[in-house]
């Protein structure tokens, strides 16, 4: 089986490839996608092999795609960038993959998303089956494209009508991992939090992930056997009150911090039933102060 992974220099992709490295069988090979061959050494170094490339870039794909079974497409834009560029790498850049994928003949495309991409709370946790309803706290191009990408991905499932002419065309399993707020192994994540946590009400919540549940789900979703298409919540057991944030960065409670109301308490908070139902996950880290105790983080 061979591999391709994007958005490999990232914080979940250059946690997630050493894991998947790790547990690949003899025999199987996981190829990583990169702008410059410089950025892909540290893989490389760890048994990967280097496809210089674009997902911007359509004519840089079929080679990156060569040979390849499976996908793992982490790649995104996120926080700080222009609206323009999260749209071209979060919608058009995995679509572009997608199709790319599905007419090299590629049978697993996993992509990674985002609990943001859901919008507004429900009054619930948030399930898969449940469609985009804009609005939230950290609502904007993120979380659009980022929900688009995963409706056009899914409607590429099997589909084969708009394949470029003579394409090897078999059909195409699309899995989306929708990831929790993600922390752990050094990631600076945890910290970032208090950028928006210091102005919450004490008891809002964060639905978080530690990076090694966040690869043991995508593993799941890539090996899972069956054809199914689907969406899966990739999410921690706890979700972490504005309260527990500070502490766990050891940093004093902002004054008033009690006396606010939470606008939207069910905001990004979601069931990882199904995931655990049919793929078998459990969190390692069942919450932060477990990833804490086990000097995870």
């Amino acid at each position: 089986m061979l591999t391709l992974v994007t958005g490999v220099t990232g914080q979940v992709g250059r946690r997630f490839v050493p894991r998947l490295l790790r547990r690949t069988a003899p025999g199987d090979t996981v190829r990583v996608l990169v702008r410059d061959e410089e950025r892909g050494a540290p893989f490389a170094a760890l048994g990967a092999r280097i496809a210089v490339g674009d997902l911007r870039d359509a004519k840089s794909l079929p080679a990156a795609l060569e040979g390849a079974d499976a996908v793992v497409n982490i790649a995104a834009a996120f926080r700080g960038v222009p609206d323009e560029e999260a749209w071209a790498v979060n919608r058009d850049g995995a679509l572009t993959l997608g199709r790319a994928a599905r007419d090299s003949g590629v049978s697993r495309f996993v992509q990674v998303s985002t609990n943001l991409a859901y919008g507004a709370g429900r009054g619930r946790p948030l399930t898969e089956d449940d469609e985009p309803v804009p609005g939230g706290l950290l609502w904007g191009a993120y979380a659009r494209s980022k929900g688009e990408a995963e409706a056009g991905l899914l409607a590429l499932h099997n589909s084969g009508h708009d394949a470029e002419p003579g394409a090897d065309v078999r059909g195409m399993t699309v899995r989306i991992g929708s990831l929790a707020f993600v922390y752990g192994d050094g990631d600076p994540h945890l910290a970032q939090a208090l950028q928006w946590a210091s102005s919450w009400a004490g008891h809002q919540r964060l639905q978080m992930v530690h990076h090694a549940d966040v690869a043991q789900g995508l593993i799941r979703l890539l090996y899972a056997p069956g054809t199914a298409a689907g969406k899966y919540n990739i999410a921690d057991d706890a979700p972490l009150t504005a309260v527990e944030a500070h502490r766990i960065n050891g940093v004093p409670l902002p004054a008033g911090m009690g006396d606010r109301t939470d606008p939207d308490p069910w905001y990004g908070i979601v069931s990882n039933l199904r995931i655990r139902d049919e793929l078998g996950f459990r969190p390692l880290y069942p919450s932060v102060w477990t990833a804490r105790d086990a000097g995870a983080l």
